[in-house]
């Protein structure tokens, strides 16, 4: 599969946690770093997503702000 995606972020799934229609997927992307996803309960039942899959985070915005 090719992708037009730039930011994709390698991880493992730490936890799934599925609910009537959506899903929260939780990626750790570094020690102590996680990436929060929510998708459809189909997409994970469909994927066969489950804790310790190996996986990438695609993060697609049109802007990303900078604060400090």
């Amino acid at each position: 599969m090719e992708l037009s995606t730039r930011n994709l972020i390698p991880g493992k799934i730490k936890e799934v946690t599925v609910g009537m229609v959506n899903a929260e997927v939780i990626i750790e992307v570094a020690p102590g770093v996680e990436v929060v996803s929510i998708i459809t309960k189909n997409s994970v039942e469909r994927m066969g997503l489950k804790e310790g899959d190996t996986v990438k985070a695609m993060i697609k915005a049109t802007s990303v702000m900078v604060a400090k």
